[in-house]
Order: C-alpha cells, then sequence, then structure tokens
C-alpha cells in the first residue's frame, strides 16, 4: 500500500541567495550527489530520480521545484530562498510516496535530508562556487551488519565517542558532522560523507567531494578489506 511523506529543511545559511540558488540548482555534485535541470519551467531533471522529472517553479533565486511523477507515485522537491542580511533563509520541502517499507524508508530519508543539507552548509561556507569531483562507492553487502558502521569508524581511527570538531589523522581532516549513522570529514580541499546505511538493513556508503587534487585511496579496495 503506497502512503505519502514529507520531510524538510529550514535554516539560515551564510551565502547570498544566487549563490545558494546554483548550489542546488547547479553543483548539487559538490553536497550531495550530480543532478541536472534544465533552467526552464517545464525543462528536464536528471538524476534525481530514476524516472527523470520536470521542473515546476524556475524563479533564480527566490522558488525552484521539481517533480516526478509515475502511475500512483511521485516525488517532488520545493526550495524557497528569502535573503536576510548577508544569508539566506531556505526552506526545502521534500514530499512523495513511499511505495514499501514507509517507516524504514522514511527514517531514512529524514536522516538523509539532515546530512545532506548540513553539507550544503559546509560546501557554501568553505568551498562556496567551486565545482566538486564527485564519488560515490558503496561497501560490500556484509556491512549491512548492525555493527558495520562501528567498524568504519574503527579502520578510520574514530572514536566511538568522537565529537564535531575532532581532527581525524587518516584523513588529516576534522570531524563536520556526527550522529549515530553519519559521520563528515571536512578536509583543506574535500568533503568525505560516511552514511551508515546499515542502520536501515543497507550497505555502507562512502561519499567524497574533491575540490582540488583527489586523494589515491582505492576505497573499493578499502572497503573490501574492511568489511572481508
Amino acid at each position: 500500500m503506497t502512503k505519502e511523506f514529507e520531510v524538510g529543511f529550514e535554516g539560515t545559511l551564510a551565502a547570498t541567495p544566487e549563490d545558494c540558488w546554483r548550489a542546488i540548482t547547479v553543483d548539487a555534485g559538490s553536497w550531495s550527489w550530480p543532478i541536472r535541470y534544465e533552467p526552464r519551467v517545464g525543462g528536464s531533471e536528471t538524476g534525481l530520480t530514476f524516472y527523470g522529472g520536470e521542473v515546476t517553479a524556475w524563479e533564480p533565486g527566490e522558488h525552484f521545484a521539481t517533480r516526478c511523477e509515475k502511475d500512483d507515485w511521485f516525488n517532488q522537491l520545493d526550495y524557497t530562498f528569502e535573503r536576510r542580511g548577508d544569508g539566506t533563509h531556505l526552506k526545502f520541502v521534500h514530499s512523495g510516496v513511499f511505495l514499501e517499507d514507509w517507516d524504514t524508508n522514511y527514517d531514512a530519508c529524514r536522516q538523509h535530508t539532515a546530512f545532506y543539507y548540513h553539507s550544503l552548509g559546509e560546501y557554501l561556507k568553505h568551498f562556496n562556487g567551486r565545482p566538486a569531483d564527485y564519488a560515490m562507492t558503496e561497501a560490500p553487502e556484509s556491512s549491512a551488519s548492525p555493527d558495520a558502521f562501528a567498524k568504519l569508524k574503527n579502520a578510520l581511527g574514530v572514536p566511538g565517542d568522537v565529537s564535531v570538531g575532532d581532527h581525524v589523522a587518516d584523513l588529516d581532516g576534522v570531524v563536520d558532522y556526527v550522529t549515530p549513522n553519519f559521520l563528515g570529514v571536512r578536509t583543506a580541499d574535500a568533503l568525505y560523507r560516511f552514511y551508515g546505511r546499515n542502520a536501515f538493513g543497507w550497505p555502507i556508503g562512502v561519499g567524497r567531494h574533491h575540490f582540488g587534487s583527489t586523494d589515491d585511496r582505492d576505497w573499493q579496495a578499502w572497503l573490501a578489506e574492511v568489511f572481508g
């Protein structure tokens, strides 16, 4: 049975509406993953959903929305931008339908949304306007086990009581986000995002947004060794 959901983010970001607009509509790969939008109402969306979608609002620096529909399923993103001093108050609403396992998918969507929009703030504060070289690596299926995220953090040399601001020697970076299921590390030229999706019964993911030279680690091999 289908059931609708709604999650979102609302907060003030340290960037102009124009910079926030560009980060969301052009440089999504610098903080979430690459998504492409044709810059007009009725334009196509690619990369956000499996089916693709259509831009339904395009008012630069003020309002942006996109929607995808397929049979009795839909997925919609809606953003409003309001200038506040030197910053921007952003309101984001993500609504749609989960076709199965509603509780797990809703919890995962809610937690991922909080992490993504924290990452947006980090991007705007530290790397604003710089496109990223993006990569995502999924760990082996064995990383879906309950203790997998703790094992990943241990392999990175991250203690169980890690806090925002702590140094991570393995990456020569600083922790910028930490919850039981997610870890963000910012370096001088990259954002590393660790997704403890094992909490939802899925394999762990490691995302990298590089704004300078990429690291030379083979993350697929490293994750295979950690969870081998």
